[in-house]
């Protein structure tokens, strides 16, 4: 089991159709709520092509990575870094509640992926997130990395506070990078 978290492209972006991903009334309500705070709408950037799509499978357990953000962030951090639903690249600084319903939850909890990065840079930090860790330029990239032996392999050469928990690494790993791909691309991430 597991959830996915992905990039939406454009087209999703803007699409009515839920069963396919689209997230229109979400693209609505982000853009009404930045016109009540004076600021512009959220346009994502066109198309990537198929080489820059980001997919994580979110399934090991959370229980380390819940208790490093609770030791290291504010509660208003934590929520801001791991309850979002939809992420995108636009500084917001408090996060935007719309209530639209989510793939898991009732209502779309939008986060600002500079904020977003800004957080997971400082728990990389914390744990000594290795810098092999992959970019996740490839779909599963992260997933695989963490899940199928390599995280373990260099955990054996370069033992440190990442390696005591590859779970803890991995959700550390995935928010980061998630962060830094929707600022690089312009695109929203969302879970599906």
């Amino acid at each position: 089991m597991g959830i996915y978290l992905v990039s939406v492209d454009a087209g999703e972006w803007f699409g009515d159709d839920e069963e396919e991903g689209g997230k229109g009334a979400v693209a609505a309500g982000l853009d009404a709520e930045l016109k009540r705070r004076g600021l512009p709408p959220y346009e994502p950037a066109p198309g990537r092509g198929a080489a820059s799509w980001f997919e994580e499978k979110l399934s090991p357990s959370m229980t380390g990575f819940a208790e490093v953000c609770r030791a290291h962030l504010t509660p208003q951090e934590q929520r801001v870094l791991g309850d979002w639903s939809v992420l995108v690249p636009v500084s917001l600084e408090e996060p935007i509640e719309l209530p639209i319903g989510s793939a898991y939850t009732d209502t779309t909890l939008i986060a600002g992926a500079p904020q977003v990065l800004a957080l997971a840079e400082r728990l990389a930090a914390v744990i000594g997130l290795p810098a092999e860790v992959p970019d996740a330029s490839e779909n599963l990239a992260l997933t695989f990395w963490f899940l199928e032996g390599e995280a373990e392999e260099l955990a054996a050469t370069r033992p440190g506070l990442w390696s005591e928990d590859l779970d803890t690494a991995f959700y550390v790993a995935v928010y980061l990078r998630a962060a830094q791909f929707s600022l690089r691309y312009g695109c929203p991430m969302a879970y599906c």
